[in-house]
């Protein structure tokens, strides 16, 4: 297998033109290049400046999870955190996690901040929503959002071998004057769901408008975890 590695978005562009299976960290394609054979060419963005940004309002889609830090808003630097081993977060990307995962652990909190992805094809750059990116699965080359008032994050214990474990992501977001938006994100099993809400006039009032969108599909159990961190979201208990 040849492996290209462009240093910018022109070059990265013409090795997918050229037919190059894009790879993050390899963490979760080594397995089956093993069982079904390796491909002759191969391009990763690790040397793509756009691809390796970490900022307030950006992240790269070539970015290691271990390097995600508190640059970026907590619901995402949390999540980070979560995933896999120490080894793992070592080696694999947000791309990866992303487009490539089953349970893609960033998925719900780039939800939640209400990220526009950045995707590369051969024939350009350009953007894209999250449900496109995880229905086509195209080249992530970097998320954007604006940053939020504060959010927040959970992910739940789990029986080793047994389902997902549950995921709560929540971020509060200012709208024009003085009004407020939350968006809320769970991760149920394999399946996320997700709700957002003016909430100006309190948790309880906030929590009830959710339970009338894709939330409400969820059981008491979600719940469970959806009430208090909404409720300590609202009154100040979060962070940026």
């Amino acid at each position: 297998m040849l492996l290209r590695l462009p240093t910018s978005v022109p070059e990265a562009q013409q090795c997918l033109a050229d037919g190059a299976v894009p790879i993050g960290g390899a963490t979760l394609l080594w397995a089956t290049w093993q069982r079904d054979g390796f491909p002759q060419l191969a391009v990763s963005l690790r040397q793509v400046p756009e691809a390796n940004a970490v900022g307030r309002e950006t992240l790269g889609g070539a970015v290691l999870l271990h390097r995600i830090d508190a640059t970026v808003p907590d619901v995402l630097r949390l999540a980070a955190a979560t995933i896999g081993t120490g080894a793992v977060r070592r080696t694999a990307t947000v791309g990866g996690n992303i487009v490539g995962s089953t349970l893609r652990c960033l998925l719900p909190p780039a939800l939640v901040l209400d990220a526009r992805a950045t995707v590369l094809e051969p024939e350009g750059v350009r953007e894209a929503d999250l449900a496109e990116v995880v229905a086509k699965r195209p080249v992530l080359l970097g998320l954007r959002w604006r940053t939020p008032l504060v959010s927040a994050y959970r992910k739940l214990p789990a029986e080793p071998g047994g389902e997902p474990p549950l995921v709560v992501a929540s971020a509060l977001h200012a709208e024009d004057g003085e009004r407020r938006r939350l968006r809320v994100a769970v991760r149920d099993g394999y399946d996320v769901l997700t709700g957002t809400t003016r909430c100006d006039t309190g948790a309880e009032d906030a929590l009830d408008a959710l339970r009338g969108t894709a939330l409400g599909d969820l059981p008491d159990t979600a719940w469970e975890a959806v009430r208090p961190q909404v409720t300590g979201l609202l009154e100040g208990g979060g962070q940026h």
